[in-house]
This record gives structure tokens, sequence and C-alpha cells, in this order.
């Protein structure tokens, strides 16, 4: 499945693998079996963590496959065979489910960590679509941080029926739990904006709980003409301010004051 050069930079990347990890497929007989067979095989066969599993009741659909963390709930699906623009994918869930630190900030990771309910994600790609790695990915590592986040990509030129019944009329296509969610590129950022809608009140809940800072500092070098004691600098500001929302913030008494 893979040529010699692939399978060396993959080998390498299979070294870094941290925690024992499962590809539990989903085959038949079609040819497109085969090659999803020949290729978790290449997969297993470079690290003593991964172990291959065959399950004809893991998923309807064939062929498909999940790599799981062994002895947990954390783990990504495939449905269809991810290369093209997708083996990145395939690499970067690999290395996440198997322990490798996410790289995203710590907030983010615990603002998806601690996001309430249950998602069933469903992503449609295509192997040559430029878009799709950047959802698949994102969501993959959402599934990996949380768990009651689920996520299956899928190949919509594999699942022809799937595609004329959900109406799908482009790539990516998200669907979270059975409804249409997002078309087209998205971040981990964007995606965790659209489920967790109550992070702007927290925000302004946890500014709303500080102290009042006695100056308001921003890297404008300009002057702001005197104004009267203790009104907000959104008030003392001139009309070339930038549009922030400052009403905590306080200029002092004085005759003149400069921001460096």
């Amino acid at each position: 499945m893979l040529d010699a050069n692939v399978k060396a930079q993959l080998k390498s990347y299979m070294e870094m693998l941290r925690e024992p990890i499962e590809l539990v497929a989903s085959l038949d007989d079609t040819p497109k079996s085969g090659e999803l067979r020949a290729l978790l095989v290449e997969i297993a066969g470079m690290s003593d963590k991964v172990t291959l599993v065959e399950r004809s009741d893991l998923s309807d659909r064939k062929p498909s496959f999940r790599i799981g963390r062994v002895g947990t709930d954390i783990g990504v699906a495939f449905a269809g065979i991810p290369l093209g623009h997708e083996f990145t994918s395939l690499v970067l869930a690999l290395l996440q489910v198997g322990g490798h630190p996410i790289k995203l900030e710590e907030a983010v990771i615990e603002q998806i960590r601690n996001l309430p309910g249950d998602y069933e994600f469903e992503t449609y790609f295509s192997l040559s679509c430029q878009n799709c790695p950047d959802v698949v990915q994102a969501l993959n590592t959402m599934s990996v941080i949380n768990p009651r986040i689920k996520h299956t990509s899928i190949d919509g030129a594999l699942f022809q029926a799937e595609v004329e019944a959900r109406e799908i009329m482009a790539v990516p296509t998200v669907f979270m739990n059975g409804e249409v969610f997002a078309q087209g590129r998205s971040s981990v950022e964007e995606i965790l904006a659209k489920l967790d809608t109550s992070a702007a009140s927290r925000k302004s809940e946890e500014i709303s709980a500080k102290d009042a800072f006695d100056v308001l500092v921003v890297g404008v070098a300009r002057l702001v003409q005197q104004q009267p004691c203790m009104r907000p600098a959104r008030e003392s500001a001139p009309v070339w301010w930038p549009s922030v929302s400052v009403v905590r913030y306080w200029i002092p008494c004085r005759s003149r004051t400069s921001f460096p």
C-alpha cells in the first residue's frame, strides 16, 4: 500500500507512541476492504504498541476502522481508506490516540474537556479535498481530549448512498447527532465556539469578578485631553479610540495622561 519513503517516515512516527493502541477493522470481501486490510497490517507491523483486530459487527460501514487507546474510551473512526490528503489525518490520529501530546493551549483543552453533553460527529470528506483535513483533524483532536465526543470521518466516494440520502453537495460537511452542523473549513476554536455557547457569559463573569484597575494602558502613542476625575475610560477617549469594552477601568485626575 505505501511506498518505501512513506513507510520509513510512518515507522519513525510510530516510535513516538506512548500508549498501546488497537486498530479495530470492519471489513467485507470487496477490493476496498482488501486495500484497507493491507494498510492496517502495514501499520500494525511498525510498532509493538499497535495491534489489529477484525470485527464484522463494529460498523455497518465497510470498509471502516477505529483507532482506540487500549483500556479507555478514547478513539476515532474512519470509514474508508484515509490516504491522499487524509493520510496526515490518519498519522495524527494514531499519534494522538497513542498518547502523543496535543498541541493546543491548555485553556482550550480544558474547555473541550469540560463540554457538557454527548456529541456524535460525522464528517464527509474527499481524498482530493484540501480543506477537509482541517475539519477531520480538529474533531479527532477534540474526541481524544473528551471521550464524550465521538467522531467518524467518512469518504463520500465510497459511501455514495449516504451522500445522496443526506443530500450532501460539498465537502467537508459535518453532521452532529444526525443534523447538519457545519460545511467548509473549521478550526478547533470555531467548532468549540459553536458548541460552548455559554463561554462568552462565563468570560464576562470572570472579568466582572476582577478588581477595577487604576489606569487603562494600551499601546497608543497619543495624549488624551484633561477629563473630570473618575470618568469611565471609554468616555474620556478620543474618537479614534479602538472599540473595546473598558467601562470598569478609570483614568485618574491628571492634567494629561499619556499612553505609551
